[in-house]
């Protein structure tokens, strides 16, 4: 149950169990120890993967959180490092910390770092759109960021302030993508039921987030379900966009007569 990672990394932070040297370390052990409980203790992404927590200051003056991930984080897979994001606002919540504010040019600066690590680096699984990307890193309550994994420096809004490094970090593009973008409803389902009784209310713009995915990926495409009723079978494009050339393609989303496989 994801609530037993967010009151562990609160006893943890809390120094419950034990004492810390100061009040920071005490926090990112916390998030490290939910995070491990909600993987299972089975991959090394809550040790090397989610590197460390710092505290910056917001342009009025106030602190926040801005946690840093490698290329670890993979391997706890989008849920895990999706969930290792609540962690971590729940530790900011609960110590009260600020929530972060970006400027417009680190909004932008996250949707081109995604685009050059999945056009100049390697394929992420999952490529949101730029206006899904911006849409997320307007709405996070925590700064996403992370160590330069990649030689290759971005290819627009370098010197950001805020931002360490003007080289592509994989971790930011990980946890941004295939996390956060692809597992928004996953997400959303758990919040949406037990996200106010931890004072998460500030998550829900993920429901809007699903709908704005939703429409994005249809391109307003839709198709009467069987019983004609009002609820709408959306066309799904991604599957389809990044194809690599010589590949069968066996329909195309929502077409007539196309290709239906069911399976159970």
């Amino acid at each position: 149950d994801w609530r037993v990672s967010l009151i562990i990394a609160e006893d943890v932070a809390n120094e419950k169990y034990c004492k810390f040297k100061d009040k920071l370390e005490a926090m990112e052990v916390g998030i490290r120890t939910g995070f491990a409980y909600h993987t299972l203790g089975t991959v090394a992404s809550p040790l090397e993967g989610f590197v460390k927590l710092e505290i910056k200051k917001r342009r009025d003056g106030k602190e926040y959180f801005c946690v840093f991930y490698s290329g670890p984080i993979r391997s706890a897979g989008g849920t895990g490092s999706s969930v290792s994001l609540l962690i971590a606002d729940y530790i900011r919540k609960k110590n009260g910390y600020s929530t972060y504010d970006p400027s417009e040019e680190e909004v932008k600066r996250y949707s081109t770092e995604l685009y050059d690590y999945h056009e100049r680096i390697t394929n992420l699984q999952y490529l949101p759109s730029v206006v899904e990307i911006e849409f997320l890193a307007k709405q996070i309550p925590i700064q996403i960021s992370g160590d330069p994994s990649e030689k290759m420096e971005v290819s627009n809004y370098k010197d950001t302030p805020r931002v360490d490094t003007n080289r592509i970090r994989n971790g930011v593009c990980l946890v941004m993508g295939e996390g956060l973008a692809q597992k928004a409803p996953k997400l959303w389902k758990q919040l949406s039921v037990w996200g106010s009784d931890f004072g998460l209310d500030n998550w829900n713009f993920l429901k809007e987030f699903i709908q704005l995915q939703k429409k994005i990926k249809s391109k307003g495409d839709t198709n009467e379900t069987e019983e004609g009723n009002d609820e709408k079978i959306k066309a799904d494009y991604t599957y389809i966009k990044d194809l690599v050339a010589g590949r069968p393609v066996l329909t195309h989303p929502l077409a007539p007569g196309g290709f239906r496989l069911r399976y159970g």
